[in-house]
């Protein structure tokens, strides 16, 4: 059985071991300083799953009035496939309809076609737009 619940201070190696294990750590983002921005904001769209409390997945929702973000949605590679990724991401939905978030975006690396087309078949689809960005802060 899957248990969803907010992030807690003490997940933090478990979830850092998993996003590693599901290569969403990069050099240029610091899991830690990512933990850190999102538990001083909005920390209860910041969500791990667990099984016989062993954290098996997580995700990390933002609202800021226009449009809803989902970032890190991870679930153990030896967990994949059980529906555990659908349940967190419907629990980030419902949190982010409750704010009365209109729409979410996320992005994907386009070379990620299995992550593409799991949104995909959860009802996602591809926006013609080009995603940007631009770092504030440099994490290494």
């Amino acid at each position: 059985m899957i248990y969803i619940r907010p992030f807690e201070k003490e997940d933090t190696q478990a979830v850092i071991a998993l996003w590693q294990d599901c290569s969403l750590v990069k050099p240029w983002n610091d899991p830690h300083k990512d933990i850190k921005r999102k538990a001083a904001m909005q920390q209860q769209l910041f969500l791990v799953a667990l099984i016989k409390d062993q954290l098996a997945g997580t995700v990390m929702a933002g609202y800021e009035g226009h449009r809803g973000w989902i970032n890190y949605l991870a679930v153990s590679p030896a967990r994949q496939r059980q529906g555990i990724g659908r349940e967190l991401m419907q629990e980030a939905e419902k949190r982010l309809r409750s704010l009365g978030c209109p729409k979410i975006n996320l992005q994907v690396r386009a070379t990620s076609t299995e992550v593409i087309s799991f949104y995909k078949k959860i009802g996602f689809s591809e926006d013609n737009v080009v995603g940007l960005g631009k770092r504030l802060e440099k994490d290494d």
